[in-house]
């Protein structure tokens, strides 16, 4: 029976897969730590005080990215080439979500409604991967090689997920309510549709590796497909309600390290 355990079980057990997997995984958090820095450096005079939290959400994407190259290195592994299909970032970029490399690369600063845009979008993609991390945890929280990884990583995500809801309730409150619910449905729509393709050009890139039969190939497909369903009807509202955390504050101290992996 296909389970997301057993999946990812065949995936972690063989070196070629997990190679590809971590370095899908290590360049997109490479790239949310470069944005989030660059945010931090471009925000507009009148949200400043939002730089050190945008700065730590930035240094714990790096040190994500870090952790995957550190599991890689345990097995005498290199970073392999990510293929154009399952780059998650640059996908949502092409679709217009969130803040361009391009204004990033400016050195000009960053208006109020920029930063609404990049919150909204971080809102959305920040739920995405706590619920990613959930699910390792719970499968993989007392793996030997990866268990300390994904549980430090899913309570970033989580401290993450929570200072989204906070900053975009309080910007809410001072009149951008209307401008935050609409960036927040689009961006809710426009992920549901890049993940479930990233999820079938992963998928595809896998069962090459394994040499995967068609059947079990295309039952996966299929469940993708039924999830994308799922959330093009009903679950992107999971993506776009707002409720303060039971966090608060969440990344209003210095980003923790992690020496045992980097």
């Amino acid at each position: 029976m296909l389970s997301a355990r057993s999946l990812f079980q065949e995936i972690v057990d063989n070196d070629d897969s997990f190679r590809l997997f971590c370095s899908i995984a290590a360049s997109g958090e490479a790239q949310g730590g470069w944005e989030n820095g660059r945010i931090a450096a471009l925000l507009p005079a009148s949200m400043r005080e939002l730089a050190p939290k945008v700065a730590r959400h930035g240094a714990d994407e790096d040190k994500h990215g870090r952790i995957f190259q550190a599991l890689m290195r345990k097995r005498g592994l290199t970073p392999t080439d990510v293929p154009v299909a399952t780059d998650y970032t640059a996908l949502l970029e092409r679709r217009g979500i969130g803040l361009t490399h391009d204004k990033l690369r400016r050195d000009q600063p960053l208006t109020e409604r920029d930063i609404v845009v990049y919150l909204s979008h971080s809102r959305v993609t920040e739920q995405r991967a706590s619920d990613q991390m959930l699910m390792l945890t719970k499968h993989f929280g007392d793996h030997p090689e990866l268990g300390k990884a994904v549980r430090m990583i899913s309570h970033d995500e989580d401290n993450h997920l929570a200072y989204c809801h906070e900053e975009l309730l309080r910007l809410a409150r001072a009149g951008h309510g209307r401008v935050i619910q609409r960036t927040l449905r689009e961006c809710a729509h426009a992920e549901i549709v890049v993940y479930r393709e990233v999820s079938l050009a992963v998928m595809a890139h896998m069962g090459r590796i394994l040499e995967w039969p068609a059947a079990k190939s295309a039952a996966l497909a299929a469940g993708i497909r039924a999830v994308y369903g799922y959330e093009r009807l009903a679950g992107w509202r999971r993506m776009v309600s707002l409720r303060m955390p039971e966090r608060r504050n969440a990344l209003g101290g210095p980003a923790t390290t992690a020496p045992e992996f980097a």
